[in-house]
């Protein structure tokens, strides 16, 4: 009872101020104005107090004296006090304490002078009264109490019936019916009837049914009887048990309740004569039976939904629908009298009531039934007028007038959106989904949520903080009411387009992460709460099926109208089964799409939501079985999203959201849908398959690259792409995309690619960056300066604070960088008036200048600062921040398309049946996009020029010269070249065009040659390296890079004016600046195509090696590099042979393997047969000297394919690259480091082995015919007296050159024809041992010693020719003490003795052979017969007779320059050949004998040995040897010197080997 307790502070201080403050909170309670409730706050205040006199803690006396005043405040206090009394007595009855229970008798006792003891006698128990002295005997009391009761209750008085008289009851009834709209009162009716009563002994019960059947009979005179009802009534049980008793009359079968008693009942139970629990017990049917009856209903339902669901027979569909109807006209609903009472009360807006009885029963059970759901849409149509008439109602709208009801007790009426929130909210969520039987009910609520949206939207910024909690409550109240009420009811609403329309305006206010939310729980959870809506869900679901299996492009339209009809009511349902049917068969996209065109806009939305849902659906799987490819279901659907979205008006917020937080996950599977979407909208196509001319058309304007650049012509995209920007710009959405897949390039490899398979991570980093250079190209295209630059942050900022890749950050600051300098060139030209091209050229360079500087800046803390010794900021940012529109007019692009719109324009005259203002339509399209085409031609053409005038300018600062040429071109590649030309496939042709550019500007310090071989020379690590789209591109900048190179090697006249007199040609790589004029340093015609045939050589060779791997990757990618590169390569007969035959295996091996490599194989293979009849032999590829074409045969050269040996038809050019770079070593440290793998690999050039039937019987006639044309020069040269020293030197040199070549010929023949056959089959396993090795070791082979002695001489005589690829130290320019210090060491060479040299090379050869014995293979063997020695002997005699007469040469050399011709550089060339061949024959009968030979080589050949050593220092300029082995080089003297001591031990090695060979 205590809810009230008195603070201790009053008990303590009660005389103080407690007794004050206990009676002030009295008279406080007896103030209310609450009926009933004022009572029970008095009890519990004296309960309290008299409970502290109980406890001891108030003096009893204190207490009584307090409760004594308080008998003054109320009439009944004292009944009041004694109910106090009576529970104390119980409490302290039952504890254990007697002083508590004296404390209690002692405050009774004091209380007797003011409570009656009549009252204490009812109340307090007897042996209580017994102690207060009020009876005598407690045993006597109960005895007599007990009397009392059984006369009361149980003795039954006797009327005699007889006594009532019928003319009182008719009177009664006369009394009752009379006319009430006079001055007739229910008191003067009250006095009638009591004295009705006394006078006819009528019965007062009998009299109360009689006046409750004539209020029955006039329920519309409710005030008056009520009245009456309340005057007369003594008990309102006693009214229960009547109305009660009425009921139970109509509950027995085929008996129906009349409205009329409903009505009464209500009135009653709303004006408080009557207790609702009272009344509900004689209602039927019981709770428990309505709670099976909807479980029922519901299990009923959805046994239906599986009917419908599950195949069944026509046959059987029909009996059971037969059945049905049948029961359904057999069972008669049975007569609820609680929905009966329910309904009475909801018309008189009794809700407190009616509310009670509905929570009585299950949900929504009650508002199933349309009168109740009528009653109760009534009664809130009646609530929300005075709002909805100030708020709600449209424009123009007159609208029905409602009449209030005249009951003040009904629902306050809403006048604000606040009194919504007291009955309004919690009626509706009530009538739940059947509010759909009142559309105009639902027309207004809508209405209403959009009012309050606007006044929320409007009023968002606070001004107090207690209004925006209310609003935020009020939003989430329309929210809960959009989700229990709006949207269930129009699932139940049939074909209802308007309601729909309705709906969206307020949808559409309503933030989409809100309306997602709605629709998903409409979607999973609303349909199976009610057993109508368990129905709906099963009959949409089944039309569905109907239409989706007629659906098909040639009904789109009556299909879609049908679609249409359905997805007003149902969209969730329809929409779930339309995109599980399109994820199964992709072939529905387009008639689905085009059907869709009927849905209202709110559908559009729900479908959005549908697909999101269905992309996120955790259950399915994004990859495929075999986890390779991406699961045929995503790509439906993201082809799905991309038709849809472009097509048709639908918000983007959600799927762009959703793409996002994927790609914040690390999740990139989803970025196929936004590639699709960008294309389909704006019309940008990413694709690596395009043609020449796509790609030309890529590198106009915007224009030009929509009309040409494109595989599909996507027209009309201008509204599609403005609304993808406006969502991206709304959301926020543009740089976080940006920065995300930037990033996720990395990620899809290092951290989502851990366990996937490799094609699926290329794959997803292919589909990673497209979508990247996509989206970037859209915004580019799209946004506005403003935009742009207020989105994307600087370079700085991108790199080091989001650590976007470099590529990806200059991507997208490209655009922001010409956006700025355009528009601060214009406002150069606007400030000054000049208009001479002159002048706008230097503003447009100060414009770069302004915008551009702060990015050299920005840029070098992106780097290291060592990168900025080799190449400046203002190259690197100049290289990252042009694009090709900058630097090439594709005017045959723009002439292309500007004739294809004349013949559309002629086409469409010469059409008769086009009507006429179609046509003058067609005809001013056409000829405005010719107009736009041929001004955006004009003002790309006038910004190139203005760009090549800037670079011209820039060029002379753009590398320095810090460090060598070969390390700039390092970082150049590294940092600009490569990581660009695989971005994406116009970049490709823009490095290569680059390049060009930067030759054609004469940059210095640049070197074209260096740059094109590193390019060319290793490509192998770099085609592995990529992924599939990668390849394409890189191939393509390859084919460029080509192309350019096949121009300048086909036409002599080309390479002169292109190439000679250029910097990027010099020979001699020196630190300095371009000196411009020397000829001798510049790479002559014939030397290029040397070097271009070596190039072609290097790229077969990578190739091979990556068709031979067995790799997928590399299998793959070498295949899609070779295709892209088919214009420019093979072209040499040879090479394109071995290609064929790599291939042609890998067609053979792939076929049941892996079918895509196969096709791949196939395809190349077809084309490249188709390439054959243009390709050509070698040596009209380049011009072959003479001794080197008898010495390998073209026949002979099958390409890398086969066991390789090194031949001599590298360039001379090539040596030079490497030999003054020796020289440069020597002068400043005198050690050389490791020779370059890329360098090594180039140098050396594999042919066959020889086999029998290469070596034909016209090359031997060739050969024989060779040697006599090199006799007769030797006889001419013999005979013509020498003009000069330096004529008599080359003509003997020359002389002695070819004697030579024709000696080692005729060696290498016969011991061809000689080797038996059980050597040449010893010869093919040590071949093939080596092929391996060289592959494990990086195809690097080791260095001849005798062949680095000639090409260090020769770099001296010769001077540094060619661009190879080693890495180049900063040589000191040639002077005149070097000069005399070579010649000093040539004549100190010449002073030994033949023997002594030859036996050093034999010692050296030896070293080599023991340090690398696997690199090299023994082609022929070294046994000789007698007759060739003596020939030997006699050429070695004839070339010692002129040795005297070379030493006073070296001294007339010694004083001036040498000289460089073109006839002295092929003599070199021939030189270096035969040194090859010399070396290599040296090291290979080093290496091992015959196996007719026991014994080591016998006297003669080690004297031929001697004699062909010594020839050779004749010819060659010495210069310290390079071994190939230790790295160290010393001079060919001291080397002598050190072997002698070391002779005797060599020796013993040499015999080791050969008897390990044996």
């Amino acid at each position: 009872m205590a809810t009230l307790t008195l603070p201790g502070e009053w008990i303590k201080n009660w005389e103080k101020s407690g007794k004050h403050e206990f009676v002030q909170l009295c008279k406080d309670l007896t103030e209310k104005t609450d009926h009933g409730m004022e009572i029970k706050d008095i009890q519990t205040a004296l309960y309290e107090l008299c409970w502290q006199v109980v406890q001891g803690n108030l003096k009893w006396d204190l207490g009584a004296s307090v409760l004594g005043d308080m008998m003054a405040l109320k009439d009944d206090m004292p009944s009041i006090l004694a109910d106090v009394f009576c529970i104390l007595d119980l409490e302290t009855n039952a504890l254990e304490e007697k002083n508590k229970r004296d404390h209690y008798t002692q405050l009774v006792g004091a209380c007797l002078c003011f409570v009656p003891e009549a009252i204490l006698k009812e109340r307090l128990d007897p042996e209580t009264l017994e102690s207060l002295g009020l009876i005598k005997q407690a045993h006597q009391f109960n005895q007599k109490i007990v009397k009392i009761k059984t006369k009361l209750f149980y003795k039954q008085q006797k009327f005699n019936l007889l006594r009532e008289e019928n003319e009182g009851y008719a009177k009664l009834i006369t009394e009752l019916g009379q006319d009430l709209s006079g001055s007739v009162t229910s008191s003067l009716v009250l006095e009638s009837v009591q004295s009705l009563i006394g006078c006819f002994n009528l019965d007062p019960n009998r009299v109360l049914a009689i006046i409750l059947e004539v209020y029955e009979s006039r329920s519309d005179q409710d005030d008056f009887f009520l009245s009456l009802i309340k005057s007369y009534m003594c008990e309102p049980i006693t009214l229960c048990h009547i109305l009660g008793f009425k009921f139970k009359f109509y509950q027995e079968p085929n008996e129906e309740t009349p409205k009329s008693l409903y009505h009464i009942a209500a009135a009653l139970l709303h004006h408080n004569l009557i207790e609702l629990d009272d009344l509900y017990v004689h209602l039927m049917p019981l709770d428990a039976t309505i709670m099976e009856e909807h479980k029922r209903d519901i299990s009923e339902a959805k046994q239906i939904a599986r009917k419908l669901v599950m195949v069944v027979l026509p046959s059987e569909k029909s009996e059971d629908k037969e059945k049905e109807k049948e029961e359904e006209k057999n069972e008669k609903p049975p007569d609820n009298q609680k929905l009966g009472l329910l309904e009475a009360l909801l018309r008189i807006g009794d809700w407190h009531h009616a509310q009670s009885v509905m929570d009585q029963m299950p949900s929504f059970y009650a508002a199933s039934h349309k009168a109740i759901a009528l009653a109760l849409c009534q009664l809130i149509h009646l609530t929300v007028e005075p709002l909805y008439r100030r708020a709600g109602i449209p424009k123009g709208a007159r609208g029905c007038v409602l009449q209030p009801l005249r009951n003040n007790r009904a629902p306050q009426l809403a006048e604000s959106f606040e009194d919504l929130r007291k009955d309004t909210f919690s009626m509706l969520s009530y009538l739940g989904p059947h509010l759909s039987h009142d559309p105009v009910l639902f027309a207004k609520i809508v209405r209403l949520g959009k009012a309050f949206m606007k006044e929320y939207q409007a009023d968002h910024i606070p001004e107090v903080k207690s209004k925006t909690q209310f609003q935020e409550l009020l939003l989430s109240c329309f929210l809960s009411i959009a989700d229990q009420v709006l949207l269930p009811a129009l699932s139940l609403m049939e074909c209802n387009a308007c309601m729909s329309e309705e709906l969206w305006g307020l949808f559409k206010l309503f933030p989409y992460q809100h309306r997602y939310r709605l629709y998903g729980q409409w979607k999973n959870e609303t349909y199976s709460g009610h057993p109508l809506l368990v129905k709906v869900k099963a009959q949409t679901v089944e039309r569905a099926r109907y239409i989706m299996k007629r659906l098909t492009k040639e009904n789109v339209k009556q299909s879609g109208r049908q679609i249409g009809k359905l997805s007003h009511s149902n969209p969730t349902i329809l929409f779930d089964y339309m995109l599980s049917q399109i994820q199964w068969y992709d072939n529905l996209i387009v008639p689905v799409v085009d059907s869709l065109k009927y849905l209202t806009s709110l559908n559009y939305d729900v479908l959005a939501y549908c697909i999101t849902e269905a992309l996120a659906n955790p259950e399915k799987e994004k990859m495929k079985h075999d986890d390779t490819t991406i699961s045929p279901w995503l790509q439906s659907l993201a082809s799905l999203c991309g038709a849809v979205f472009r097509k048709y008006p639908i918000e983007l917020a959600g799927l762009l959201q959703y793409v996002t937080n994927q790609l914040k996950a690390g999740k990139s599977f989803d970025l196929l849908i936004l590639k699709e979407v960008v294309q389909k909208m704006a019309g940008i196509e990413i694709t690596d398959e395009m043609t020449s001319e796509q790609l030309e058309a890529m590198t106009g304007g915007e224009q030009l690259k929509a009309e040409g650049g494109y595989f599909g012509q996507i027209r009309n995209t201008k509204k599609s792409s403005q609304r993808l920007k406006d969502v991206l710009l709304d959301h926020e959405l543009v740089l976080p995309l940006c920065l995300l897949m930037a990033q996720q390039r990395n990620g899809v490899i290092f951290l989502e690619g851990g366990e996937k398979h490799l094609k699926l991570v290329g794959h997803l980093y292919d589909q990673c960056h497209d979508t990247l250079v996509q989206f970037g190209g859209f915004l580019a295209s799209n946004l506005s300066t403003e935009d742009y630059i207020k989105r994307v942050p600087s370079i700085d900022v991108l790199c080091n604070q989001f650590h976007t890749p470099h590529d990806a950050a200059f991507f997208l600051s490209r655009p922001m960088f010409a956006h700025q300098i355009s528009s601060k060139y214009d406002e150069l030209k606007k400030s000054e008036k000049g208009n001479r091209q002159q002048q706008k050229a230097q503003k447009y360079v100060a414009a770069c200048e302004q915008v551009m500087t702060p990015v050299h800046e920005a840029v070098v803390s992106l780097h290291p600062s060592r990168v900025w010794d080799d190449i400046r900021p203002q190259f690197y940012t100049t290289f990252w921040s042009l694009t090709m529109y900058d630097l090439v007019v594709p005017q045959a692009a723009y002439d292309r398309e500007v004739n294809k719109l004349k013949a559309q324009i002629k086409a469409i005259e010469d059409n008769p049946e086009t009507p006429l203002n179609k046509k003058k339509k067609e005809k001013e399209r056409c000829t405005a996009l010719q107009e736009k085409l041929q001004e955006e031609e004009k003002k790309q053409t006038e910004h190139v020029q203005r760009v090549l005038h800037r670079l011209k300018l820039e060029k002379d600062n753009w590398l320095l010269a810090k460090s060598t040429k070969n390390e700039t071109i390092t970082k150049f590649l590294q940092l600009c070249l490569f990581p660009r030309c695989i971005f994406s496939s116009i970049d490709a042709v823009y490095c290569a065009r680059f390049v060009e550019l930067v030759h054609q500007q004469k940059t210095p310090n640049f070197c074209t040659l260096l740059c094109y071989d590193r390019v060319f020379s290793a490509i192998i690590y770099t085609v592995a390296s990529c992924t599939e789209n990668e390849s394409h591109r890189y191939g393509r900048f390859l084919c460029c890079m080509l192309e350019t190179v096949t121009r300048w090697h086909s036409d002599r006249s080309v390479y002169e004016k292109e190439c000679v007199n250029y910097p990027g040609f010099l020979t001699i790589f020196r630190a300095t600046g371009w000196d411009g004029g020397n000829t001798v340093d510049q790479l002559n015609y014939e030397n290029f195509r040397h070097v271009v045939h070596k190039w072609h050589y290097m790229l077969t060779k990578a190739s091979v090696h990556c068709l031979e791997t067995g790799d997928y990757t590399h299998i793959r990618n070498i295949l899609i590099v070779l295709t892209k590169i088919l214009p420019c390569y093979p072209k040499v007969l040879n090479l394109g042979q071995a290609l064929e035959c790599r291939v042609h295996k890998i067609c053979l091996e792939e076929k049941d393997k892996r079918p895509d490599l196969h096709a791949l194989a196939m395809g190349y293979s077809g084309r490249l047969k188709s390439q054959k009849v243009h390709m050509v032999p070698e040596n009209e590829f380049h011009h072959k000297e003479q001794p080197a074409r008898s010495a390998t045969p073209a026949s002979q050269q099958n390409g890398p394919g086969s066991t390789s040996k090194p031949a001599t038809s590298t360039s001379k050019a090539e040596e030079g690259a490497s030999e003054d770079c020796d020289r440069g070593k020597d002068k400043s440290q005198g050690t050389s480091k490791p020779v370059n793998k890329a360098n090594s690999a180039a140098a050396k050039i594999t042919t066959s082995n020889g086999n029998g039937a290469l070596n034909s019987t016209k090359a031997v006639k060739e050969r024989d015919d060779k040697e006599k044309i090199v006799k007769e020069k030797k006889e001419k040269k013999e005979k013509t007296p020498s003009s000069t020293p330096e004529t008599k030197a080359e003509n003997r040199r020359e002389k002695q050159r070819d004697e030579k070549a024709v000696k080692e010929e005729r060696v290498m023949r016969e011991g061809k024809e000689k080797t038996p056959k059980a050597d040449r089959e010893k010869v093919k396993p040590e071949e093939k041992s080596s092929k391996e090795d060289k592959a494990k070791a990086g195809n690097v082979d080791p260095v001849d010693p005798s062949r680095d002695a000639v090409k260090e001489s020769k770099s001296k005589e010769k001077g540094d020719r060619n661009a190879a690829t080693v890495s180049l130290k900063s040589p000191n320019p040639r002077s005149e003490p070097a000069e005399s210090e070579r010649d000093h060491k040539r004549r100190k060479l010449d002073c030994h003795s033949s023997p002594s040299h030859s036996s050093s090379v034999k010692d050296s050869n030896n070293e080599l052979k023991e340090s690398t014995p696997k690199h090299h293979t023994n082609l022929n063997s070294v046994a000789r017969s007698k007759s060739r020695e003596r020939e030997v002997e006699k050429k070695d005699t004839e070339n010692a007779q002129g040795r005297s007469k070379e030493k006073k040469e070296e001294k007339d050399r010694k004083e001036r320059k040498r000289d460089h011709t073109v006839a002295d550089r092929e003599v070199s060339q021939e030189n270096k050949r035969r040194k090859d061949e010399n070396g290599t024959n040296s090291s290979k009968n080093s290496q091992s004998t015959s196996p007719s030979c026991g014994s080591p080589l016998s006297p003669e050949k080690e004297k031929s040995k001697r004699s062909k050593s010594s020839s050779k220092e004749k010819v060659e300029s010495v210069k310290p040897e390079r071994a190939s082995s230790g790295g160290k080089k010393e001079s060919r003297h001291d080397k002598e010197k050190k072997e002698k001591s070391s002779g005797g031990k060599e020796e013993k090695k040499h015999h080791k080997s050969s008897d390990k060979h044996r």
